[in-house]
């Protein structure tokens, strides 16, 4: 299997919610490929274990404790990075749910705002300069989410936080262009997966419809190699025929001057029971 061209022994991967779940899968691969790498997470306990477990396989990694949404802490993780070697993938991973739908307390929206699409932007400010400065190729992994596209009912603060991060990302992608494929970005977007946010609610075993981590970023190697831009996981449960659906009904929403959130308005149940069904 081949690999991105940034993906070179010896130079450094950056991966931020690095403690568990993708991160962690993803801070694995890239080590298993010879990179040297840096995890970043807020949890210093998780993070040392999962350094530990690297380490133990003959991974080059080092932790850095830091809270992405602090400009200061993102700082901190550059010097390190630039102290470890040449970077050329940064994969901004962190995130939390809102936890609550439109009327959530403000300290919630403001938190997972900060993180989810703060923290990327902090990643991006800081690191993307130098990698379109250098001579080597570099790319720039963002997690987002399939609920930043389709915006379903309920958790409405992580929902409004996925849809900035993919206009950021989208974004990126472009002002990218200039370095002709070099410096490419990617919008990483898994299906229903297992990992430490599926086990802060309280799910303490895998569910049959989900992916692990691991099967996310097996997904998302060549995926990278092709330089896809978007990379639309499946999972167990829901296959990429019915994503496709689901997105164009969303899509479509504008287009056809339908009510907001259609696919869950009562008076288009029935069509977009027809829509999945075509």
């Amino acid at each position: 299997m081949s690999n991105h061209s940034a993906v070179v022994s010896g130079r450094v991967a950056i991966v931020t919610g690095a403690a568990s779940g993708i991160g962690l899968a993803a801070a694995r691969k890239l080590g298993e490929a010879g990179m040297r790498i840096v995890l970043v997470d807020i949890d210093a306990d998780s993070l040392e274990r999962a350094v530990a477990d690297l380490k133990s396989t003959g991974i080059n990694a080092r932790a850095v404790r830091a809270d992405v949404s602090r400009g200061e802490d993102m700082a901190r993780v550059k010097t390190e990075a630039d102290a470890f070697g040449e970077v050329s993938v940064l994969m901004n991973n962190a995130a939390r749910e809102g936890g609550d739908g439109l009327f959530a307390d403000i300290a919630k929206w403001k938190a997972t705002l900060d993180i989810n699409v703060g923290g990327v932007l902090h990643g991006i400010q800081l690191f993307v300069p130098d990698m379109i400065s250098v001579n080597w190729p570099c790319m720039v992994i963002n997690t987002g989410s399939k609920q930043g596209i389709t915006l379903p009912p309920g958790d409405t603060a992580y929902n409004v936080s996925k849809a900035a991060l993919r206009a950021l990302t989208e974004s990126l992608a472009h002002e990218l262009l200039a370095t002709n494929d070099r410096v490419s970005a990617h919008l990483l977007i898994p299906g229903f997966t297992y990992t430490g946010l599926t086990r802060a609610r309280g799910i303490k075993e895998k569910p049959a419809a989900a992916w692990t981590a691991e099967q996310v970023v097996e997904f998302m190697w060549p995926a990278l190699a092709r330089g896809d831009f978007y990379i639309l996981c499946p999972d167990n449960d829901v296959a990429r025929v019915t994503d496709e659906k689901r997105i164009r009904w969303a899509a479509d929403d504008i287009i056809k001057n339908r009510p907001a959130l259609s696919r869950w308005h009562p008076d288009y149940k029935q069509a977009f029971a027809d829509h999945m069904k075509d």
